[in-house]
């Protein structure tokens, strides 16, 4: 039956008009409630009270019929698309991907900027980029062997790529504002097709991994999945709240996301499509077996069976609204549908699978079992639609069950001298049924056990085998368990609440049983018949299928209240525990999976209670929760080794290993802190503390002692294999005891950060944490990197204390440090050159001095891997350096910054204070406490201060930035040869320029971005002359011939080309520098300038400054039209 909202209403004096045209409304009754956009029984906003509310003007329902709010399907779309935008990346590859995300970081820069047209715009460039790059890369057209199906597959693509683009453009909000009509058409359309493309896609790369065998029931399902997400009945997100008030609280049609010709599509294609898509695939042995025409049946009823259940959620609508007709629908196409699926079934599956578990002679087995299969259908059918309600249905359903029950029993040879015994149990089942009683259900539950234990001995009992590493007998034992907790569970589950537990302990008692089978079978089944035989014992969509279904059970008994949180809190780690075997062939693997589950679920899983604002766990309860994680860890370390292990393809290392135990440890109280110590600042910094050790761990990968690492036989043989031994022998590794000072380094800086270690209010321990950080670094870097320079290290390790003491001091400066750091800063700048000079001349010296020997050949190659190692050195001394100066550099403008604004929201207290309220209310709350805690807790700078005492720091700050920016374009040509792409990276090092009264009087943060561009053309500009110069005077003989043109023909053409570039980098350059509006013909007419530049020039770097020209024309004229616009709105 239809919802409650969407019952129909004898008279309907609404008229229903197109999304798209003005309409306006005809009462004045308006929704209070909240938008709800998957109307549900329960809502109470849809029901006929809602009308008699409160009411409004008339006159405001003369607005627009939509309202702008944001798209409330994103969850339900998501399912869909997001799988298939992971399937085409994985078939587009590496192209795809970056062509995204240089597309999508565009639009992000441009929403940032609030050019949100722009932005539009750039995500559907992108996707268009995305999918030319899909076609070019990808190897549709040698997966398939027909053009026909690759062009299928491309439009496929292609289609889902569009509706990616649509679901992106409903999110924009400007997009609702102006234009209402299409964004109500883009949700129609989205919610048209994706069930159609998805279903698609999902079968698509299903079948890429099992294969086309079963296909078109992969289709089905998908089918059945996505009609279900999309085709029942949905109110749009993006329509006014007054329409839900309309007759009652009934939704109108119009207000649905899909209309009367969307629904008829996804039912047409819910119950033709896989049966097509399987005559397409198979249609030369459709009819070749009774079994093949059966699957022609079953993929067309049991979709239409589907689409009956789904009626009773308003799937059919839009066929009639009359639920004594939908009802007719469903009793006589339901009974049709049944018995051809259940005659289907026993043919495709009861006799192809089961045969041999008949003992009735055929023509009798075929009656027997129809008997079975249809009487049990019928009845459970019966029931579930509520029908049987009266005495006499009760009757019929109570024979039925006999009936059924008793031809079953024949079917599988039960002996007939016994043949009460199923009957009886059928008429307590269908006792326990018609009038809930226990002690029937119990009766059942006694006789339907001895019939499976019955059934299990007279099969198996005999058979002297051994499955899954056990007899069979063993096997037996535990099938029969598990069968009977089974069947008592539902008869438990009706007891009184204070019974509980023995639902609980059954259901936990069957999960174990479940699981332990399970992991014997899926475990076992490689070894056994891997390779051997087609079939495997325990396909892995088993485990799949009874995990899902527990969950399930788990969660209906948990909503009506049949079990408590605890027995939900193990259910939930047992069932998703046996996950893990799917990924990991480990017999341990589920037992480990399951005690790290139940150790890191239980603060999401037991303190459910949101109701208190504090913290619903105590301080002792986090510690042991903390504590049960870090020993589960331990416990498991070696399956940890083993996933180690399978990632990476070889045993892992000490350090990888105990990193990675660190690093879950701390992902695993993650919950802890976040849902239940949020409040305590302390436990937040300890845990990143412990995350960041772990990751440090696992890139490092620092040296282990063996008394740190338990070593158990399986990490042991798995360390040192008789195969590696033979094949590499007893390789030495290389010493990585420098690791331990890095990590030392970052922790202590972390420590410092977090205020774990309090540096802030103690100027003695913030000397030693600075200096040990500096010493520590220094002695790494100088072990790591310059190992035969050995004068050197002190000089770096001075360089390194300097450079941590500047930095800590300039952070949290103390009553002297201001007078200091500039002589710091000093001495880090005349260390530079002398360790630069000094590393080359104390090194060539040595291997000058300390050469004896009289053959040439060897001085030579001496003195060449001298030079060698010197240049070397040298060059990783000015990444090193470059690294120092950038930290100084961003430090300084981290501390400016923060000044500033500091600056900003005194003036903005102190105007407050002047309008005539009192000085203490009018403070910003953040900005009285910011006050109130720097002056309790320690020094720092000031406005005044720094006027007084902190004036260098503009300067220095300047000077480090110019050194690094020199430094890294001297690395360019050192490394690169002089790269062209390498300024656009280098540039944005002058933003960190500050304004200072010696070097950059008038710069300021209006004109930030005015060295980044001055610096790129400038650099292009004198490269292409320096290239035109070395082309000129450095060519080779026959490079006129190559050309066409004697060398001035050469340099006067470039160097034209080059001046025509200029107009455009001045305009924009000093656009960037005032910012001021020029008149819109100027940028865009030096555009045409640089197009000959762009197509004529021999040379890159003048058609890198063309392009740029072009660009620069066009952003100056977008921004100032933005400005302008902007203005206007102002106005």
């Amino acid at each position: 039956m239809l919802p409650p909202e969407l019952q129909p209403r004898a008279f309907r004096p609404y008229i229903s008009s197109s999304a798209s045209a003005p309409s306006f409304a005809t009462t004045s009754s308006s929704y209070n409630g909240d938008q709800n956009p998957n109307p549900s029984p329960t809502s109470s906003s849809y029901y006929g009270g809602t009308a008699s509310r409160s009411r409004r003007p008339t006159s405001s329902m003369k607005n627009s019929r939509l309202s702008p709010s944001s798209f409330v399907h994103n969850a339900r779309i998501a399912v869909a698309l997001v799988p298939s935008a992971a399937f085409l990346l994985d078939l587009g590859g590496a192209p795809v991907v970056a062509t995204l995300i240089v597309g999508l970081m565009v639009a992000y820069i441009l929403d940032s900027l609030n050019f949100k047209s722009g932005s539009f715009f750039a995500v559907w460039f992108s996707l268009i980029a995305a999918q030319i790059t899909f076609f070019v890369s990808s190897s549709l057209h040698y997966t398939f062997n027909y053009v026909s199906l690759t062009l299928l597959a491309a439009l496929t693509c292609a289609l889902a790529n569009f509706l990616i683009g649509v679901w992106i453009s409903l999110q924009f909000k400007w997009m609702q504002m102006e234009y209402p009509a299409i964004v109500l058409a883009l949700e129609r359309l989205l919610f048209a097709c994706v069930p159609l493309i998805a279903s698609a896609l999902f079968t698509w790369a299903t079948v890429s991994a099992v294969g086309m065998t079963n296909a078109a029931y992969y289709v089905m399902v998908f089918n059945c999945i996505f009609y279900w997400l999309y085709s029942i009945p949905r109110v749009s997100s993006f329509k006014v709240k007054q329409e839900m008030s309309y007759h009652g609280g009934e939704v109108p049609d119009d207000s649905f996301i899909l209309g009367q010709l969307e629904s008829c599509v996804h039912t047409l294609s819910l119950l033709f499509f896989p049966l097509l898509f399987h005559v397409a695939s198979h249609y030369l042995v459709m009819f070749s077996s009774s079994a093949a025409v059966c699957d022609l049946f079953l993929l067309f009823f049991i979709p239409f069976l589907f689409q009956l259940y789904a009626s009773t959620r308003g799937a059919l609508w839009w066929v009639t609204k009359n639920e004594h007709q939908l009802q007719s629908i469903r009793f006589v196409n339901g009974a049709v549908a049944l018995v051809v699926v259940v005659v289907c079934l026993e043919v495709r599956v009861v006799f192809h699978s089961f045969g041999r578990y008949i003992h009735v002679p055929p023509p009798l087995n075929y009656l027997l079992v129809t008997v079975t299969m249809l009487g049990g259908a019928v009845a459970a059918g019966t029931y579930a639609a509520g029908m049987v309600s009266d005495a006499f249905s009760s009757l019929v359903f109570t024979a039925l069950a006999i009936v059924v029950s008793a031809a079953g029993a024949i079917v599988v040879g039960f002996p007939i001298l016994f043949l009460p015994l199923p009957s009886i149990a059928g008429y307590y089942l269908a006792r326990f049924f018609t009038k809930k009683s226990l002690s029937s259900y119990s009766a059942f539950v006694v006789l339907g056990s001895l019939m499976v234990a019955w059934f299990v001995m007279h099969n198996y009992w005999d058979l002297n085998i051994w499955i899954a590493g056990m007899s069979l007998k063993s096997f037996c034992k535990l099938i029969v368990g598990s069968v009977i907790l089974a069947m008592a569970v539902p008869g438990l589950a009706v007891l009184p609440p204070q019974f509980r537990f023995l639902t609980e302990a059954g259901l936990i008692s069957h999960a174990l049983l479940l699981c332990y089978i399970e992991n014997n079978f899926f475990s076992y089944s490689n070894v056994y018949f891997y390779g051997l035989d087609d079939d495997v014992m325990y396909p892995s969509y088993m485990v799949l299928m009874t995990t899902i279904a527990g969950l399930a059970i788990v969660r209906r008994l948990s909503v009506d209240h049949r079990i408590g949180s605890k027995a939900v809190w193990v259910l939930i780690c047992l069932y998703s525990s046996k996950l893990s075997m799917l990924f990991m062939a480990s017999k341990a693997v589920l037992w480990v999976s399951a005690v790290l589950l139940l150790a890191v679920s239980p603060p999401l899983l037991l303190y459910k209670d949101k109701s208190k604002s504090a913290s619903k766990m105590k301080p002792w309860q986090g510690y042991a929760h903390a504590a049960v994680v870090a020993l589960s860890v331990w416990f498991c370390r070696e399956t940890i080794f083993e996933a180690l292990q399978w990632w990476n393809g070889r045993p892992p290392s000490d350090g990888l290993l105990l990193g990675s135990c660190i690093l879950l440890t701390g992902l695993a109280c993650v919950p802890i802190v976040a849902l239940h110590f949020s409040h305590v600042m302390a436990a937040k910094r300890y845990l990143v503390l412990v995350v960041a050790t772990g990751l440090l761990f696992i890139l490092m990968q620092p040296p282990i002692p063996l008394a740190w690492t338990y070593h158990s036989d399986l990490i042991r043989s798995a360390r040192q294999s008789a195969d590696d031994i033979s094949i590499y022998g007893f390789m030495a590794s290389k010493p990585t005891w420098p690791s331990w000072l890095l990590i030392a380094s970052i922790l202590l800086t972390l420590a410092g950060v977090t205020s774990v270690i309090p540096i802030k209010y103690i100027v003695e321990l913030r000397t030693f944490y600075a200096i040990a950080v500096g010493v520590a670094l220094g002695i790494y870097i100088s072990a790591e990197y310059f190992l035969q320079a050995a004068i050197l290290h002190a000089l770096i390790i001075v360089t390194m204390v300097c450079t941590t003491v500047f930095v800590v001091f300039t952070h949290l400066p103390s009553a002297s440090s201001t007078k200091l750091l500039p002589w710091v800063f000093a001495l880090i700048v005349a260390l530079f050159p002398v360790t630069y000079l000094l590393e080359g001349q104390v090194r060539i010296n040595k291997s000058w001095l300390g050469e004896s020997g009289d053959e040439d050949m060897a001085e030579e190659d001496s003195k060449i891997a001298t030079l060698l190692a010197v240049e070397g050195a040298r060059t990783s001394l000015l990444g090193l350096y470059a690294a120092v100066f950038m930290l100084i550099a961003l430090e300084i403008k981290f501390e400016l910054a923060s000044l500033m604004r500091e600056k900003f929201a005194e003036r903005g207290g102190l105007r407050h204070s002047q309008s005539g309220q009192s000085s203490t209310a009018t403070v910003p709350p953040r900005l009285r406490f910011m006050k109130q805690r720097r002056a309790s807790t320690m020094p720092t700078f000031t406005i005044k201060r720094m006027a007084a005492e902190g004036a260098w720091m503009p300067a220095v700050g300047n000077v480090a930035t110019v050194m690094c920016f020199a430094i890294c374009l001297i690395l360019n040509m050192h490394l690169t040869g002089g790269s062209n792409r390498a300024i656009f990276f280098l540039a944005p090092i002058l933003l960190l320029l500050n304004q200072d009264s010696d070097f950059f009087a008038g710069f300021g943060d209006k004109q930030r971005y005015f060295p980044v561009t001055l610096a790129i053309s400038a650099y292009l500009v004198l490269t292409a002359l320096y290239s035109i110069w070395e082309d000129v005077w450095h060519g080779d003989a026959g490079w006129g011939v190559d050309i066409g043109g004697p060398d001035w023909i050469f340099a006067v053409k470039n160097l034209a080309l080059l001046i025509l570039t200029f107009p455009s980098h001045i305009l924009f350059n000093r656009f960037v520098w005032s910012y001021t509006k020029q008149a819109d013909s100027r940028p865009l007419l030096t555009i045409p300038l640089n197009l000959p530049s762009v197509v004529m020039t021999d040379i890159i770097k003048i058609k890198i400054l063309g392009l740029l020209g072009v660009i620069y024309s066009l952003a100056q004229y977008l921004i100032s039209r933005q400005q302008y616009l902007s203005g206007m709105k102002y106005i």
